[in-house]
């Protein structure tokens, strides 16, 4: 390719925070739930790149970009029946086989959903602030051959109070500086907020931790009618309620314990556990769900001696 830039290139990245930040140099879009992707397009070529730097071209061919010179950034997801990002589907993508890769192609098909650009013909962007990349990005999406390409301009919103209808029902939200430029591999001119959820749930069984005679992780169910569901575990334990909680953990124990059991505690990894009396409840916090389980480890935020453990059901995953 003889574009301005060329791969690999670092993406920009985005500062986490707890608030998004507010006034007239910001403006705000949807944090989405998907694989970030650079797309380089000269003529007829296409290349997709990964955010560490891998080509993921091979896993999507149903991506199809109009012809042109020119450098998107931004990312590929795969969506429900109800319109809602399935990072599990989007992650089933990932396959060596490629007539599995062409089966899902069909059933899953992905769509990419730009929201900024880098370089257009032989003139690279990267150096303009925000607004005016966006511009040329609107006018870019606007032309030929990208109504019928599966190809999306993410929304954005002009202020923070916008926004937060993401922080409530979506991945969270990102702020991005209007007058920034664009500094690949760079955590600058980009906040994000990841929306935080908060669950009262069933503790049903222990991980030990590295260090002997500790606790590492809590293993957390839920119940689905009569039955009670592991969706995840909660870890981020400090180190004194590590310890603490062997002995207070002992009591409860149903004298179950193994290794590897993928359909009720580790997921597919190869983990020890301990079991429990589904008699402890504790209230966790946590940022996302796929396929019926916390996907990243969720955070202890207090036990809850009132709490009913029957009264911790699965429904409140679909909040």
């Amino acid at each position: 390719m003889s574009l301005p830039i060329a791969p690999p290139l670092q993406p920009q990245l985005a500062l986490s925070r707890k608030q998004l930040p507010e006034g007239d140099g910001y403006c705000y879009e949807i944090k989405l739930d998907g694989f970030r992707c650079l797309a380089f397009v000269e003529g007829e070529e296409l290349y997709l790149q990964s955010r560490n730097g891998r080509p993921l071209g091979r896993y999507f061919p149903e991506l199809d970009f109009p012809d042109g010179r020119y450098v998107l950034d931004g990312e590929i997801v795969v969506r429900d029946a109800a319109g809602h990002e399935d990072f599990d589907a989007l992650g089933q993508r990932i396959h060596p086989a490629k007539s599995r890769i062409e089966r899902l192609a069909g059933e899953t098909p992905a769509v990419y959903v730009a929201f900024d650009i880098l370089a257009r013909e032989d003139e690279s962007l990267l150096a303009l602030p925000f607004v005016e990349r966006r511009a040329a990005l609107e006018a870019l999406l606007a032309g030929d051959g990208f109504d019928a390409a599966p190809v999306e301009l993410m929304p954005t919103v002009a202020s923070a109070a916008e926004a937060e209808v993401w922080l409530q029902g979506a991945e969270g939200a990102i702020a991005k500086e209007r007058e920034a430029p664009y500094r690949p591999g760079e955590r600058k001119g980009m906040v994000k907020v990841k929306r935080v959820r908060t669950i009262d749930a069933v503790v049903v069984g222990w991980r030990p931790g590295k260090a002997q005679g500790t606790v590492g992780a809590l293993i957390l169910g839920l119940y689905d009618g009569g039955e009670l569901r592991v969706v995840g575990h909660c870890s981020g334990l400090t180190a004194k309620e590590k310890k603490r909680l062997v002995s207070f953990l002992k009591p409860y124990e149903t004298g179950e314990r193994g290794s590897g059991d993928p359909s009720r505690w580790s997921a597919g990894r190869d983990l020890e556990w301990i079991g429990l009396r589904p008699e402890l409840v504790v209230e966790i916090d946590f940022d996302h769900v796929s396929a019926g389980r916390i996907r990243h480890g969720a955070k202890l935020r207090r036990w809850r001696e009132d709490k009913d453990p029957r009264e911790c059901t699965y429904e409140q995953l679909s909040v």
